[in-house]
């Protein structure tokens, strides 16, 4: 066991069982006399890691067999360029809910290769919940509907998705992938980070319904082009094929609690003991609309500045790691993603209650 707990937001903490594997097996993967690291992506031992990481991960989310699942570099967001590249070439519409940084980060990235609206926004709130919008809201020739689905800077997460008819939805999930079931089948894209909940950086897992392939613009870099990926079964080049090894693993892991329905049991938990304490502080406060409350990503503050810094100074001492808010927001932001476990939180809000008490 570690003497620290990590609220890192990403890179985040892996689940020590994972690591400990990982340990294990650096010098000699499954008697090869070979690291992971070291070993050739067109080899029959990564292979066999990277097919058993896609068949654990249709398991785990109930993948349906007409979507696509690749493993592929660039970071989360890579994606905000290749998903108009890929997709935004029929009406060259796209409309897009901005959340908070991220959505607003895709959303201008868009704009460089058609129409792109922003269709609502929480912005006026400092993105504190997640605006409602009825299917008239959206342009019936777009493209796409873009979303993403949990905001790791503000801790927002839909709790209901948008009713986009018949419009494709595409979702960023980075912040929340593998945290609870999703049905897969309400969308015609998801992508996340992997940094979060699911491996090291370096690696995105994007799950796309083979309707949507094949539509690329020609000025698409080959790199970016879906369609090729998945031709090429995430081959075309060398993979991140050590982090394709720990998602494995990750897998493994999650596979080996219950699942997903088991994850969202523990995830709620952890959640309810830390918003229950801050509904209930004198002095802090989460900054979040109740009903939109990410189980991933916790905000809050003690709305004063000086306080604030204390506190995050004094957390680090006693242990309590990578608190601080978001550089654009300030305050504190817990993030407690699957790997964190439930005495973290328990240790973290017992530290609340001693610090409020001194302070008040």
């Amino acid at each position: 066991m570690r003497d620290v707990f990590n609220f890192s937001a990403g890179p985040s903490m892996l689940p020590e069982e994972v690591l400990k594997t990982a340990a294990a097996e650096m010098l000699d993967y499954h008697g090869s006399q070979q690291s992971v690291m070291e070993m050739s992506h067109r080899s029959k031992l990564f292979d066999g890691i990277i097919k058993e990481a896609e068949a654990l991960l249709r398991e785990l989310m109930n993948i349906p067999d007409n979507y696509k699942v690749l493993f592929l570099q660039g970071g989360a967001s890579a994606q905000f360029s290749a998903i108009p590249l890929n997709f935004m070439n029929g009406s060259g519409k796209a409309d897009y809910i901005i959340t908070g940084q991220w959505a607003k980060k895709a959303y201008e990235e868009a704009k460089k290769y058609g129409n792109v609206r922003a269709v609502a926004s929480s912005k006026d709130k400092t993105f504190s919940y997640i605006p409602k919008t009825t299917s008239k809201d959206f342009d019936k020739d777009a493209d796409y509907v873009y979303i993403c689905l949990n905001n790791t800077i503000y801790g927002t997460v839909y709790k209901t998705l948008p009713d986009t008819g018949d419009i494709p939805l595409i979702a960023d999930i980075s912040s929340c992938f593998l945290s609870e079931p999703l049905d897969i089948s309400k969308f015609a894209m998801v992508y996340g980070g992997a940094q979060k909940n699911v491996a090291p950086a370096g690696l995105v897992i994007a799950i796309i319904r083979e309707d949507m392939l094949g539509k690329a613009r020609d000025i698409t870099p080959t790199m970016l082009n879906y369609k090729i990926m998945a031709e090429n079964d995430s081959l075309y080049n060398t993979p991140p094929c050590y982090t394709i090894y720990i998602c494995k693993l990750v897998l493994d892991w999650i596979k080996g609690l219950g699942g997903l329905e088991a994850m969202k049991e523990r995830n709620l938990k952890k959640a309810n003991l830390l918003y229950d304490f801050l509904d209930n502080s004198k002095l802090f406060k989460g900054t979040v609309v109740p009903e939109d409350r990410s189980l991933m990503n916790v905000p809050f503050v003690t709305g004063n500045e000086e306080l604030d810094e204390k506190f995050v100074k004094a957390a680090t001492a006693a242990g309590f790691v990578n608190i601080k808010g978001h550089r654009t927001v300030g305050g504190m932001r817990a993030s407690i993603y699957n790997a964190m476990p439930y005495e973290g939180v328990q240790k973290l809000v017992e530290f609340l209650k001693n610090f409020e008490k001194e302070n008040l």
